[in-house]
């Protein structure tokens, strides 16, 4: 029958229209190729096989096609995926390409005029026409309103831009009140500016994806491009306060390792890279929580970026009935990688002799820091932490 993928259940005989996110052809034990894929639609992904015949159905279609896909619904590793037994091709224009794309639960309208209020609210009229510059214009306005956030990493669907950007923005509304002399207008405008950069970094009419100006350039460098190109277009702005607020978008992400080509050095800049990273970290948890609807376990799966499992605070077992104490093989899914030690420690190395000079320790080789929100995996961000070395 036809299911979105919100409805599958184990078990489920599955009958619909899905998008191609990804497509992998694996080798089985045997030496026997197969298709490992990732279907989408508007309401979540799912993982699916093809077992027979993988390269010649492979052949029928690639990446971002539509497909016609029959199969057998199955919980594997608290993941549920679809076992293909038939597929075929869509044509696009025979679908409507919102139903295929995930989108903010938010009303876009009602964040629109969020943002349009919180531009009337500033006060420093310099900024206040720096902002207008940008969202009085009807395409940057559409393509901030429908951009995601990320590809991966957080607020993944489309509206997520404008959603995380105000999110960000009320985050500076309410720390403001707080500490006496923040510059509230220069931190909402940094808030609302500091991601502008992906609107020309992702492509998302199709799959999430970074375009060649985003691989090449990334969202930091495209911002600030953008944000130099509209002052340029406001006679008589201050020197000074461009240079702030380009501080802030080249410093937003706090380190160089998470792609940052400056680290914040200014207390608003600062503040930025802090609430920025705040926002993206509760709704990138939250996101990978609600993936795993059919996990019965009270842990979810182990976050490769976040290096860590996470508890999903489901309700205990009510006595003598409801969810089982987890035994050996249960508690080894929910242990960190470093707690799963041998029971018994091997014993130290021999001393080298006296006649042998000790070997320096080997340096491990240093890693190339990576760009856009991918890089921004621990979350010990923080500015300061090379100060303490």
């Amino acid at each position: 029958m036809k299911k979105t993928v919100a409805e599958i259940k184990d078990r489920d005989i599955v009958e619909a229209v899905f998008l191609v996110k990804e497509k992998i052809v694996a080798m089985a034990k045997n030496g026997k190729p197969y298709l490992t894929l990732k279907l989408m639609d508007k309401t979540g992904e799912v993982d699916a096989k093809v077992w027979d015949n993988a390269d010649q159905v492979g052949s029928l279609f690639d990446r971002n096609d539509f497909l016609a896909v029959k199969g057998k619904a199955s919980v594997y590793l608290g993941k549920m995926q679809l076992i293909v037994s038939e597929l075929k091709r869509v044509p696009e224009e025979s679908v409507h390409l919102a139903d295929f794309l995930p989108e903010t639960e938010s009303d876009i309208q009602a964040m629109l005029a969020e943002l349009h209020a919180l531009v009337e609210s500033l006060t420093d009229t310099d900024l206040a026409r720096l902002l207008r510059s940008f969202f009085e214009d009807p395409e940057l306005l559409a393509q901030y309103s429908t951009a995601p956030a990320a590809k991966g990493m957080h607020h993944v669907y489309l509206g997520g831009l404008l959603e995380h950007s105000l999110a960000v923005a009320k985050l500076v509304d309410a720390m403001v009140p707080l500490y006496q002399g923040l510059n509230r207008d220069l931190l909402v405008t940094g808030a609302l500016l500091h991601d502008i950069g992906k609107v020309r970094e992702m492509t998302y009419l199709r799959c999430f994806d970074y375009s060649d100006e985003g691989k090449l350039l990334g969202h930091i460098t495209i911002g600030v491009e953008m944000l130099q190109e509209r002052i340029t277009q406001l006679p008589g702005f201050p020197v000074e306060l461009a240079m702030l607020l380009k501080h802030m978008i080249l410093s937003h992400h706090g380190q160089y390792e998470y792609g940052s080509p400056k680290r914040p050095k200014t207390l608003e800049a600062t503040i930025l890279n802090y609430l920025d990273d705040l926002d993206s970290k509760i709704n990138g948890i939250r996101t990978h929580i609600r993936k795993e609807p059919d996990n019965p376990s009270r842990w979810t799966s182990y976050h490769r970026l976040y290096d860590r499992y996470f508890f999903k605070e489901k309700p205990l077992a009510e006595p003598g009935g409801g969810e089982h104490a987890e035994g050996p093989e249960g508690l080894a899914d929910c242990l960190e990688p470093s707690e799963l030690m041998p029971e018994t420690v091997p014993a130290p190395a021999p001393a080298p002799q006296a006649s042998e000079p000790a070997r320096p320790a080997q340096e491990k080789p240093r890693q190339e820091p990576r760009g856009g929100d991918q890089g921004r995996k621990s979350f010990s961000n923080n500015p300061f932490a090379v100060l303490k070395k």
